[in-house]
């Protein structure tokens, strides 16, 4: 395989993950006798200092010709007033535009030895497995028209999907759920809203092509109260932008902690690969975020763009190996405790495991 990889490692601890991430996408090369030609650029707040905009041209042209892009975060409090052209989250909903991904798959599972790592009874939440299939370009983030007022009194967004959105989006939540447990849980507010009501006609109209799926309808509400109190139930929960955008997060919760969240945006020219956890300023350059998120985003990056799937295997394998084996980053254990291992030390630990897989 010779393959094309952009890394924009942004802010915040971006740099730290997209390293360990890095690293180990350069192991599965040299494990598997593959060629990762592997380039850095500029994005958010990183490329704002630079005297540019938060998506330089240079970084949109290399991305749209790569094969997959990784993305460490992007958010700095610096940046965090004036027009949304001046902001660097600005930047992440450019890309994905540009690169016409449409569906964000947030995976959230318990790994084994963690269920008692977060703030549920450890029964509540073994064996958890979930994947959040989140529409990405359309809803009130990209709704036009927005603004504030000229008055500064009043601002608007709009909540706007189109029928195709709803068709395209649903048919990537059906799809993953035959090679699942076979349920979709379609989140939505149609006792309130008109967009609502057209998502739930059109997931019904899809669900008919899936015999073999089942499909359950639940309010963004409801379904937040259910995820807390029985994430077990869910399968494949799919959900509008942002729903799934705050849903996706509460899983964090559920499987300890948001340092484990991988995603990918598939459906457009290359994928588009990050860990959930965002830029989080206030602990970077402290050797203490956990890289797990970012080394499992690779793993994505591996089986949805370049079609390795071995490889990705192998990469989980060696997350769940290096967990099994006791080692926790400080967000996976009771604050102050002695047993805690730094960011780059759990990289490390992951990437012998890859190196040594069969």
């Amino acid at each position: 395989m010779n393959s094309t990889i952009v890394l924009l490692p942004g802010d915040g601890i971006g740099p730290e993950v997209t390293r360990a991430a890095e690293q180990v996408l350069r192991a599965v090369a040299d494990r598997f006798d593959h060629i990762f030609t592997i380039s850095e650029h500029a994005i958010g707040a990183a490329a704002l200092r630079r005297g540019g905009p938060p998506l330089p041209d240079e970084t949109r042209e290399a991305c749209l010709a790569a094969d997959a892009v990784f993305l460490g975060a992007v958010g700095d409090p610096q940046f965090d007033t004036g027009s949304s052209a001046g902001r660097p989250e600005t930047a992440l909903l450019q890309l994905r535009q540009a690169l016409g991904v449409f569906a964000n798959l947030r995976p959230a599972r318990v790994w084994p030895g963690l269920e008692d790592g977060g703030a549920f009874k450890p029964e509540r939440v073994r064996g958890a497995d979930i994947l959040i299939v989140r529409e990405l370009t359309g809803d009130i983030y990209y709704g036009e028209p927005r603004g504030v007022a000229e008055d500064g009194q009043s601002a608007f967004n709009t909540m706007r999907y189109t029928r195709p959105e709803i068709e395209r989006i649903a048919e990537v939540a059906f799809k993953a759920a035959t090679g699942r447990r076979g349920l979709v849980t379609s989140v939505d507010k149609a006792n309130v809203l008109e967009t609502s009501r057209l998502w739930r006609s059109v997931v019904t109209e899809v669900a008919g092509r899936y015999p073999d799926v089942r499909l359950a309808h639940q309010y963004v509400d409801s379904c937040a109260l259910l995820l807390a109190t029985n994430p077990l139930q869910f399968d494949v929960v799919l959900s509008g932008n942002l729903f799934g955008d705050i849903l996706s997060d509460e899983a964090g919760a559920v499987v300890g902690s948001l340092g484990l969240l991988p995603s990918a945006s598939i459906g457009g020219s290359a994928g588009l690969f990050e860990p959930v956890h965002g830029s989080a300023p206030t602990i970077a350059g402290q050797d203490i975020a956990n890289p797990i998120g970012a080394i499992a985003s690779a793993a994505m990056l591996l089986r949805h763009s370049l079609g390795a799937a071995a490889e990705a295997d192998a990469v989980e394998q060696a997350i769940g190996e290096t967990l099994a084996a006791g080692y926790r980053t400080a967000d996976l254990l009771p604050a102050g405790s002695a047993a805690t291992i730094g960011g780059a030390r759990m990289a490390q630990e992951i990437l012998d495991r890859v190196h040594r897989s069969s």
